[in-house]
């Protein structure tokens, strides 16, 4: 019997993405690895202490030597005996990221680092053996679907290739490590044979053991030497889930043709509507991916504004953190998605399972150029309006940054190129209240009450705004 999807690209852009994707708008990205362990600079930190020659990363190098030692003697493999997670509880995670208003959650399999975070029948250097000795992603897996969340996993092997450094100084040109740091090579040379067909093994069984509702993809695999197996692995994914009755989304950064997966954006967003289903994936550390002792967390309200700017251009937010060595999340990352899921229990309706309006939103502030924009704008105001809508239900939702003033003025529903929608009320999530409300030439002009429940942003329902 031949397979249902073929490993091409024609025949992988049949495939649907899936409506509980487009209704779920929020995930929980997690990063939790060996490199919690240095907590200094970013999580890129295995790399960059062997940079001692690149004047941008010189700084990981020194730190490193002053911290730990020259890393031909204590290097990044001297870091796995000290990341424990002796204080990890995978439903106490669970309960943190539902509690928060997310949908799906997604661990991180295997970084750049080579060090999978579960059972890998091709190295030993994996959290199962080593470090916490516990199959985590498994362990969350399974956490996660008793919740009934979706669940997913990410894999960044592709770039290990080209991650370390091999000097003659460092530790990782010693053999005996080679299932962590890979075998020797120049680093000008393109991934030979023996780690693609690797990387495509441990992909396939990253399938196979974790069954995910959602494979993510970094861009490791967007190099010239993988563009055969790409297809390929599309292929895998797509026909495995048939096989195991799942409705799954593969998500990448690049490398991919426009139809057959979903679109990432790292730590940026788009300036307009999307006509096809997107995701932004964004941490709530302004400065890294895994856990820092002295991390700087974004605020609650970019958080939530950023949620809706996605959201209303067909987005999806994929909002990460950073575990320390001991499996507990920062309190300062803890209270950023209680925040988020606090706004959601109020606001949510604003946007789970909406779908985007004839425009995105209005507004004086540009949002949106690509990947690792987002410290690029100025924040949100109340004039940068963002809607949503559910046109089954006639429902339109304009959901308005920060503190606006007595009045609101919604200028996208005075658009000359579309009939006047038949609004007849206008209520503020959180609140039974009718919002009173009058048609301007400039646009739909509401009051906005005295009493607000949140100061992030505020959402309000009109009933009859989506027919227009």
């Amino acid at each position: 019997m031949s397979p249902y999807f073929e490993p091409n690209w024609a025949s992988l852009a049949t495939y649907p993405i899936p409506d509980w994707f487009r209704d779920a708008k929020l995930g929980i990205f997690v990063h939790w690895g060996v490199y919690s362990v240095p907590a200094w600079g970013n999580e890129w930190y295995p790399r960059n202490m062997y940079r001692e020659a690149d004047p941008e990363q010189v700084a990981f190098f020194r730190h490193h030597c002053e911290r730990w030692g020259h890393p031909g003697t204590f290097g990044y493999k001297d870091f796995i005996p000290l990341f424990g997670g002796e204080r990890w509880v995978p439903e106490a995670w669970v309960d943190l990221f539902a509690a928060a208003g997310a949908r799906y959650i997604v661990p991180v399999g295997e970084h750049h680092d080579g060090f999978p975070m579960y059972a890998s029948p091709f190295t030993r250097w994996n959290a199962a053996e080593m470090g916490p000795r516990r199959d985590v992603c498994l362990e969350l897996m399974r956490a996660t679907r008793a919740r009934g969340l979706r669940f997913g996993v990410s894999s960044h092997r592709a770039y290990n290739w080209r991650y370390y450094t091999f000097d003659p100084s460092y530790d990782t040109v010693d053999p005996a490590f080679s299932g962590l740091y890979g075998r020797a090579h120049p680093p000008e040379a393109p991934a030979d044979g023996h780690f693609l067909s690797d990387w495509f093994a441990r992909t396939l069984h990253l399938m196979d053991h974790l069954e995910p509702d959602l494979l993510w993809f970094d861009f490791g695999w967007h190099a010239e030497e993988f563009a055969s197996w790409r297809p390929q692995v599309v292929a895998e994914y797509y026909n495995r889930a048939r096989t195991w009755g799942r409705e799954v989304v593969l998500q990448y950064k690049g490398g991919i043709p426009e139809g057959v997966a979903v679109l990432d954006v790292e730590r940026g967003g788009l300036a307009g509507l999307r006509s096809a289903p997107w995701q932004t994936d964004t941490s709530v550390s302004a400065r890294s991916w895994g856990y820092l002792e002295d991390d700087t967390f974004k605020t609650a309200a970019t958080l939530i504004q950023d949620l809706a700017d996605i959201v209303s251009k067909n987005g999806n937010l994929l909002l990460n953190v950073g575990p320390r060595p001991d499996g507990t999340i920062p309190e300062g990352a803890e209270a950023r998605l209680r925040a988020l899921g606090a706004w959601l229990a109020t606001n949510g309706e604003a946007i789970y399972g909406t779908r985007p309006w004839r425009t995105y939103g209005e507004g004086p502030t540009a949002v949106g150029g690509g990947a690792f924009s987002e410290g690029t704008r100025a924040p949100l105001t109340p004039r940068d309006i963002r809607y949503t809508c559910r046109p089954g239900e006639g429902l339109l939702y304009a959901i308005v940054p920060g503190q606006p003033e007595t009045r609101v003025l919604l200028t996208a529903l005075a658009d000359p190129a579309y009939p006047r929608p038949p609004v007849d009320r206008i209520r503020l999530l959180g609140s039974d209240a009718a919002i009173p409300f009058r048609w301007t030439e400039a646009g739909l002009e509401l009051t906005v009450p005295a009493q607000r429940r949140h100061g992030e942003a505020l959402a309000f329902a009109l009933a009859g705004g989506a027919s227009g």
